[in-house]
């Protein structure tokens, strides 16, 4: 799909603005830019609705779903970029969609995201493509096509969300749990990488949430712990990423706890695990 631009109830992002300083930093008064992948539902249009309400960044708003996109971008003012990123040509695609848009991009919010969920022998080869392309492959494109400019200038932020799963293991979601364990070490080596550069990264690791996800992987969540934790409870970690220091938030925070477990006694929890999935 080709990227295609729609600028809904607001200007482009930065049209009237202030200039940047000689550093590359915004003008005082001047709202940053967010790219948000992910945002026609969900996580992504929950961190959308957030950012809108602090009125202190324009949105350029990315997804699949070129109607519910527009719904977003009309109820937050952003602009929808609507963009298939599956392929390294779609993250390509996006990347330069926004720069042109809205000459700079201050952060990327990579919500976007896929789940199955089932046996692993069961999965077909085309479903473990796709999440690998999405979940990870995307991200990793995005970052490449973006980070040059925040470096250059001297600022930015990379908001990558990733999922306990990643951190834990779970059993029937082999290839989620692959897919987001990945961003942690990414997330850990641009850390190193960026250090003095003014970019800083955040890993967003939320438990399961209250969102079509599990609809559109056609399984439905039915664990009884731990619950489910409404979207905007993560859009509010996103927006804290953006504004703190914090390398990596767990939603919720008391889901870092069994990670401390498995990190002093990996067999002890090896053991909990299988008994309570």
């Amino acid at each position: 799909m080709r990227a295609s631009p729609t600028p809904r109830s607001t200007p482009a992002a930065g049209a009237g603005a202030k200039p940047s300083d000689a550093a590359g930093r915004p003008a005082r008064g001047r709202r940053r830019v967010a790219l948000i992948t992910g945002a026609s539902s969900g996580i992504g249009a929950a961190v959308a609705v957030r950012l809108a309400a602090g009125g202190r960044w324009d949105l350029l708003l990315n997804g699949r779903d070129r109607d519910r996109l527009g719904a977003v971008a009309d109820r937050t003012g952003g602009a929808a970029l609507p963009v298939d990123l599956a392929s390294p040509d779609g993250c390509r695609q996006l990347a330069e969609a926004a720069l042109a848009h809205g000459d700079r991009v201050d952060a990327l919010v990579a919500a976007a995201g896929l789940g199955w969920a089932g046996a692993y022998t069961d999965m077909p080869p085309a479903a473990v493509d796709r999440l690998v392309d999405v979940n990870v492959g995307a991200v990793l494109h995005l970052v490449r096509l973006l980070l040059p400019q925040m470096v250059a200038r001297g600022s930015g932020s990379l908001v990558l969300l990733g999922s306990v799963a990643g951190r834990f293991g779970v059993r029937g979601e082999a290839v989620y749990a692959a897919t987001k364990g990945a961003l942690i070490p990414f997330a850990e080596s641009l850390r190193y990488e960026l250090r003095g550069t003014g970019v800083r990264v955040c890993l967003v690791q939320p438990g399961p949430v209250d969102t079509p996800f599990f609809a559109h992987r056609h399984a439905p969540y039915t664990r009884s712990w731990p619950r489910p934790v409404p979207a905007g409870r993560v859009a509010a970690a996103v927006e804290e990423a953006l504004t703190g220091r914090r390398p990596e938030i767990t939603v919720p925070r008391w889901l870092g706890t069994p990670g401390r477990v498995q990190g002093m006694a990996p067999n002890l929890f090896r053991r909990l695990a299988t008994r309570f999935g």
